[in-house]
């Protein structure tokens, strides 16, 4: 029995991290396609030189909200999408990537709302005319004030758009490239190389010898400046992969993506490099696989409690530490992909949120080992990168920066440390919320163990009101900085001042004798309505010189999370087992019947 509960957490542990080594394996051709060797070629979009995998995920993200989909029986990876839609889209037409739950907006295209969510380019093309109509009318109108129909209608045309800009972008749907190049002045070309330059989504053309390392181009631009271009290399390879494609000549399509990477790497190898890195971590996904380790370590933890509890606990402390490796590997990959600190925006903040309270919960599961540590961190982990996933869906999360951020000093000392109080603050309503189920569940209560969940949290909000503390004055000092004054009242800044409040007032209540564990824990569970409010609330509102991270797409869910918590902190203020006829006294942890 002790060889196995030694060689168990080391087994379930190293499984885990050699699952999240496999799917960093390169996939094989795709009916014979180097389909894998296109997604690394680098381009230019959004401002940041990126591989093309990069580009087809974030695209089919923002109009499928999946990187991938089944269609005819097999899956369709993004890449693969991607090449359809720009070399074959007669075939992309057809497949279903278009997501519209809408009904008016259904309604607007004559269909009826039914089970079916995914709808085809080609099956709404015909009412694409009237969606621009109703998407003109609602864009003036503030995201804020909008009706449901008027989002979603602007959302499906900016969506069509999108896909349109695919299509259009290395060749015109119509004229192969091919064509282009073989009469670069051929009556209404200039007209063609114009529009190719405009609806140019990224810029596939890397900058020639001793042009500036930003000077990418599109095809449109290469085609204009000069005639003499249609005889380049680059674009003689791009045309030849797109004519491969569209033919399906795999042999010929390897070849010409060979050719595409060679003359980059020859002028662009620092590119060519980064572009790699970036396609391992898009197969990786650390953070997808962070969330289903955690799942794990918390169903395990959860079977400890009826059986074994010597054998399981361990084990799920095991996968804790696996899913925190794999998680601090992806936020690791995210700073050297992007050459800044963990934190630039509100996805980002959500991983490191997550990060943050599973390496407290660890560092509390190895002091305690009682298993709440792990507990709350896996719980901690997996609903911040639940959060995170759902924060994608507007594409690129590793977008430029925003002039105001644009400080790498600012953002790993003010924006890290004021998250990592963020963390604290959200560990310790966990604890809280653990403790309040366990008095209201357990059939017994062990005095040591609720003694323990106490410390634990004061421990915690000890150490969140610290960090809250220092990241609201050095915001204050970059707010001095950058705009003059050091406070202004601002939304944001309220929020992270509320934080600092409140956690000093958890604490101050339990020094003056106002609150005992029942108070203390109510108010940690507050802490996350608090926090909720000052990290995603502020930015619902888009006013401030803060606004840069506007949003009003989770309004619901963030008032559900607020609702659930005030009704967990009433729950934890009630006698225990208060539905019984007869409920359990509250002599608990051995403190006397008192003030919460």
């Amino acid at each position: 029995m002790n060889k196995l509960a030694k060689a168990l957490p080391l087994a379930a542990g190293g499984l885990a991290l050699a699952a999240a080594l496999f799917t960093m394996l390169p996939p094989g051709p795709v009916r014979g396609f180097d389909v894998d060797g296109f997604g690394r070629l680098p381009v230019l979009e959004g401002g940041r030189v990126k591989p093309a995998d990069s580009v087809a995920r974030n695209s089919l993200l923002m109009i499928r909200s999946q990187q991938s989909f089944r269609y005819q029986g097999r899956t369709v990876s993004a890449d693969e999408w991607l090449l359809d839609v720009m070399f074959r889209p007669e075939v992309a037409d057809q497949q279903p990537v278009f997501v519209i739950n809408d009904p008016d907006v259904l309604g607007l295209m004559g269909m009826k709302q039914t089970s079916e969510r995914y709808f085809s380019f080609r099956t709404i093309a015909p009412y694409l005319e009237e969606v621009q109509k109703q998407a003109t009318a609602a864009h003036p109108i503030d995201a804020k004030l909008r009706t449901r129909f008027q989002s979603a209608v602007v959302n499906l045309f900016d969506r069509a758009y999108l896909y349109y800009r695919l299509k259009n972008t290395v060749q015109l749907e119509g004229a192969p490239l091919a064509a282009e190049l073989a009469a670069p002045l051929a009556p209404g070309a200039a007209s063609r190389q114009d529009a190719l330059a405009e609806l140019a989504f990224f810029r596939p053309l890397a900058p020639p010898p001793g042009a500036p390392a930003d000077a990418w181009r599109s095809v449109g631009e290469a085609l204009r400046r000069s005639p003499a271009a249609a005889d380049a290399p680059d674009l003689r390879a791009l045309a030849a992969a797109a004519a491969a494609w569209g033919a399906q000549d795999a042999g010929a399509f390897n070849a010409a993506v060979a050719s595409l990477a060679g003359q980059v790497r020859a002028g662009r190898p620092a590119a060519v490099s980064q572009a790699g890195s970036e396609v391992l971590f898009n197969r990786a996904e650390p953070f997808y696989l962070g969330m289903v380790i955690y799942v794990l370590a918390l169903l395990v933890l959860f079977a400890s409690w009826a059986w074994k509890p010597q054998l399981l606990q361990p084990t799920a402390f095991a996968l804790l530490v696996a899913g925190a490796i794999v998680h601090t590997g992806g936020l690791a990959s995210r700073v050297i992909l992007q050459g800044r600190p963990p934190v630039t925006n509100l996805y980002s903040s959500a991983v490191f949120v997550g990060w943050g309270a599973v390496l407290l919960g660890v560092v509390l599961e190895r002091i305690y080992r009682k298993g709440f540590g792990t507990a709350v961190a896996a719980a901690a982990g997996f609903a911040s990168l639940i959060v995170a996933h759902h924060l994608t869906g507007d594409g690129d999360t590793m977008e430029m920066m925003r002039a105001v951020l644009d400080s790498n000093f600012w953002l790993a000392t003010h924006v890290v440390t004021i998250t990592i109080g963020y963390s604290g603050t959200f560990l310790a309503g966990a604890i809280a919320i653990a403790y309040t189920l366990r008095r209201h569940v357990a059939p017994r209560l062990d005095p040591a163990t609720t003694r323990t969940l106490v410390s634990m949290t004061y421990g915690v909000i000890c150490f969140a009101l610290f960090f809250s503390f220092i990241g609201t004055v050095l915001g204050g000092i970059w707010a001095d900085q950058s705009w003059g004054r050091f406070w202004g009242w601002d939304p944001k800044e309220n929020g992270a001042l509320m934080i600092v409040l409140w956690n000093a007032i958890i604490l101050h209540a339990r020094w003056g004798g106002y609150v005992r564990e029942k108070g203390i824990m109510a108010m940690a569970i507050f802490g996350n309505v608090i926090t909720s409010l000052s990290w995603f609330g502020v930015n619902m509102l888009g006013v401030g010189l803060h606004s840069y991270g506007f949003m009003d797409k989770a309004f619901w869910a963030l008032a559900a999370f607020i609702g659930s918590q005030l009704a967990i902190m009433g729950l934890c203020l009630l006698p225990r087992r208060f539905w019984k006829g007869q409920p359990a006294p509250e002599r608990d942890a051995g403190h006397a019947t008192g003030p919460a």
